[in-house]
């Protein structure tokens, strides 16, 4: 297999220039060219000379990352893949669309992952091992180089709007990786999306929450919380044995008075587990000094687990009680439903049995 030219820095790709004959300036170009989207060959860089593009075709590759499945929803919101990178491992990424022309990419940091959440089903076989940096930038460009092809008019539509650090694995726990990925995303020579439109989403690592509010990166964060109280999260997410609920929210008001961005909560509303009148109003009081914004997600039905979605009348019951009790939320309904969405669940289907 070869090796990504993402592997090299800005410095090693001057240096194997000037080892191979080439001016250093070649460098930039050859950088411009590699984060275009719908380019996929060292041939198709028309300003590089030829003797070049056949030394780079001969010793990199642009993508490493192959396609193994790829689902659409029916109503063409949301579009999810499957991608086996260089080792044969796989991971998932999501495409979602709005009718304003914007879309928003969903990435992974992990293969598999550590956390054991019982209703996610990333990590049913434990985690494997981090993603690179590379490795998180291809989602990126593979999605971007889907969307060049599939959405061919003018505008925003042609390119990525946001992203969201919500795919499998934990992002905090390989965050230099994730850091280093989203600094070529985010940059205005890169595939420029604005670092205030991605959010990076954890189940709550406080050390890894503080250590990105001093690094004051622009980037929303968003805390899956999923439950009011320290025994019901102890068994939702093991994760909160370690650090309980309050060390986690004294990290996000860490984060928010080091970066003024508010706080988003993420609570999964599962059937009969976390979705009565009492959470609630547990969860009311557990917030209601935080500067946030409260993210209601209908639990995604996972097969072999033996969870449910609430009724539309839960939902909207367990909303209104945050409402009046000043606290701001929204109901997030997921898009693409139909096509595996629960995190995990395509690439479990496609694991060794």
């Amino acid at each position: 297999m070869k090796k990504s030219i993402y592997e090299l820095s800005a410095e090693e790709k001057i240096s194997w220039l000037k080892s191979h004959g080439h001016p250093s300036f070649r460098a930039t170009q050859l950088s411009q060219w590699a984060l275009k989207p719908g380019i996929t060959s060292f041939q198709q860089m028309k300003n590089l000379p030829t003797p070049l593009r056949q030394q780079l075709e001969a010793e990199f590759c642009l993508r490493n990352t192959q396609m193994v499945t790829h689902l659409g929803s029916p109503d063409d919101s949301a579009e999810k893949f499957l991608l086996r990178l260089s080792d044969g491992s796989c991971i998932e990424t999501v495409l979602l669309h709005n009718d304003k022309g914007e879309h928003t990419v969903c990435v992974s940091t992990q293969v598999g992952c550590a956390m054991k959440c019982v209703f996610c089903a990333s990590g049913m076989n434990g985690l494997v091992r981090n993603l690179s940096a590379h490795e998180i930038l291809e989602q990126f460009l593979f999605v971007a180089d889907h969307i060049s092809v599939t959405h061919q008019s003018a505008g925003t539509a042609n390119r990525l709007s946001h992203a969201v650090i919500m795919g499998m694995g934990e992002p905090l726990a390989n965050l230099p990786n994730l850091l280093a990925a989203l600094k070529i995303v985010s940059a205005k020579d890169g595939l420029g999306i604005s670092a205030r439109k991605i959010t990076i989403s954890t189940a709550g690592l406080p050390d890894g929450i503080r250590l990105l509010a001093t690094i004051k990166h622009p980037y929303h964060l968003a805390i899956s919380l999923h439950a009011p109280s320290d025994s019901l999260r102890n068994e939702l997410m093991p994760i909160n044995r370690k650090y309980g609920i309050h060390s986690v929210l004294d990290a996000a008001t860490y984060y928010f008075h080091q970066t003024g961005r508010r706080v988003t909560y993420e609570y999964i509303l599962i059937a009969d587990v976390n979705d009565s009148k009492i959470h609630a109003r547990q969860l009311c009081s557990l917030l209601k000094n935080q500067n946030a914004l409260i993210n209601l997600i209908p639990f995604n039905p996972v097969e072999s687990l033996d969870f449910r979605s609430p009724s539309q009348e839960r939902i909207a019951q367990f909303s209104e009680i945050l409402k009046e009790n000043g606290l701001s939320s929204v109901i997030r309904h997921r898009k693409g439903e139909k096509l595996e969405a629960a995190c995990g669940q395509l690439r479990l289907h496609h694991l060794p049995k």
